[in-house]
């Protein structure tokens, strides 16, 4: 059996999860780059004054959009925990490597 409106949204689900897949791709890739660089340069992997303003404006953002500010700030945070393994990971293969800074 087949519910044509229950089709059109779970299209546009899916329509939606695919954009956010390549969203979060393209950050990624960004972000690698950041760890890269903070790396070769001998910042730290992470910057908890700027994750915490990030948190803070997107928590702002989820409330004017009607998101959930508290979902957004856990998805947030799973996000930013991603990407300062991938710094700290970053860093030590600069360590392994003998990059300077690293």
């Amino acid at each position: 059996m087949t519910d044509a409106t229950l089709t059109r949204f779970r299209q546009s689900i899916d329509n939606i999860d695919a954009a956010l897949v390549f969203m979060l791709a393209e950050r990624f890739k960004v972000t690698q780059a950041v760890g890269r660089y903070k790396a070769e340069a001998g910042l730290p992997p992470a910057d908890p004054g700027r994750e915490e303003a990030q948190i803070a404006r997107l928590r702002a953002l989820a409330q004017d959009a009607d998101l959930d500010p508290e979902f957004s700030e856990k998805f947030l945070r799973f996000i930013i925990d991603e990407v300062i393994r991938h710094h700290r990971q970053a860093q030590e293969a600069g360590t392994e490597t003998g990059t300077p800074g690293a």
